[in-house]
């Protein structure tokens, strides 16, 4: 057994179950209690306890290339007892569960991509009320959106308007996100230190959502942050999550001023994510796929975090609005000298391929 890489799959491991949309803590005990190779990678499988008197569970951390410390994001574990004489036929299990995410969320990511202009955000709320005339007010007072449609028929949790060739909808779902989604996505908010804390308060939430297929998908995404800054008016508003983040209210009602002043909410739109490697500073966005790009990621870089982060939502921003296509191979810069190399390849922070650069 290679010591060094069974020593860095705990750590992961550990990592892994400390999320709080996992155990939310380290576990109390874990150990290695085996391995194996899969189609040429190889595999380390887990015994944890959640508390000191609990039972052994089960979990699977891999896959290594050879004598490589970094896996390949196949980390997972459903909690079931560990039993060692089937352990090896359960992480085998456990892996191809994974895999199998990963090819959903690939092709989902992909068929995000082929087909822009379609928007969907979650506002969070403490309990299941809302306005629905006080919000239908809002919309048309503040932004002059007001149902062109003939069909006068409206639901009594929902309802959907037709304006300028998108249809916006919103409706009332009388219950939390499941399965700590949303707390998960929370966690990812390194802006908000409280922001699980105050996600796991929402007992409902109001699905927002704009079809702008007969729109450019700018112009669609500019509807959906008028619609959820709207709605972010309701009593009782936590936070929105917006598929792969939540934002804190104050964090939402702030940059979606940017449309007051002519100018594009990108920050609402798109989330830029930050994190330590090992080399350098990592980053990533979240959102480019509705638009029609590929999400964009920046490798150990040397760069401070704050500078990581301009560059990141400058880069997106042009992107966006000029319509520009990132291809492999190809350089990019914000001045003559600046030549900054990007390639494409699966993602590391995200689903599917992305783009990088080198910066």
């Amino acid at each position: 057994m290679n010591q060094e890489q069974m020593h860095a799959a705990q750590e992961a491991m550990t990592q892994w179950l400390s999320h709080p949309a996992e155990l939310g803590k380290a576990p109390a005990k874990i150990e290695c209690a085996g391995e194996f190779a899969c189609d040429q990678l190889h595999y380390y499988i887990f015994k944890y306890k959640k508390g000191l008197w609990g039972k052994w569970l089960l979990g699977v951390c891999g896959g290594y290339e050879e004598d490589s410390l970094e896996h390949c994001g196949h980390v997972f574990s459903e909690m079931e007892e560990y039993k060692e004489s089937v352990a090896v036929e359960q992480a085998r299990a456990l892996v191809e569960k994974v895999c199998q995410y990963y090819r959903e969320q690939a092709q989902w990511a992909e068929n995000r991509k082929e087909n822009p202009g379609t928007f969907a955000n979650y506002v969070l709320l403490r309990e299941a009320r809302w306005d629905k005339a006080a919000l239908l007010q809002e919309l048309k007072e503040t932004w002059g959106i007001a149902d062109e449609s003939d069909d006068q028929e409206k639901e009594e949790e929902s309802f959907v308007i037709a304006y300028q060739g998108a249809m916006i909808a919103v409706s009332m779902m009388p219950a939390p996100i499941p399965g700590g989604e949303a707390e998960g996505a929370a966690a990812k908010n390194y802006l908000w230190p409280t922001g699980v804390e105050q996600t796991k308060k929402h007992q409902a939430h109001l699905l927002v959502a704009v079809l702008g297929q007969a729109i450019p998908p700018v112009e669609g995404g500019q509807l959906l942050v008028k619609a959820v800054t709207s709605a972010c008016k309701q009593e009782g508003v936590l936070g929105v999550y917006t598929g792969e983040v939540v934002y804190a209210l104050d964090y939402w009602m702030n940059f979606s001023q940017m449309l007051k002043e002519n100018e594009f909410p990108i920050y609402n739109l798109v989330w830029f994510g930050l994190y330590k490697g090992k080399a350098g500073n990592c980053g990533y966005t979240a959102g480019m796929r509705n638009f029609g790009y590929d999400e964009i990621e920046v490798l150990d870089s040397r760069a401070d975090a704050e500078t990581l982060h301009e560059f990141l939502s400058d880069i997106a921003n042009y992107v966006i609005l000029a319509g520009v296509v990132l291809n492999h191979g190809e350089t990019i810069g914000f001045s003559e000298d600046q030549k900054l190399p990007i390639t494409k390849s699966r993602g590391v922070a995200v689903e599917g391929e992305s783009v990088k650069i080198g910066f």
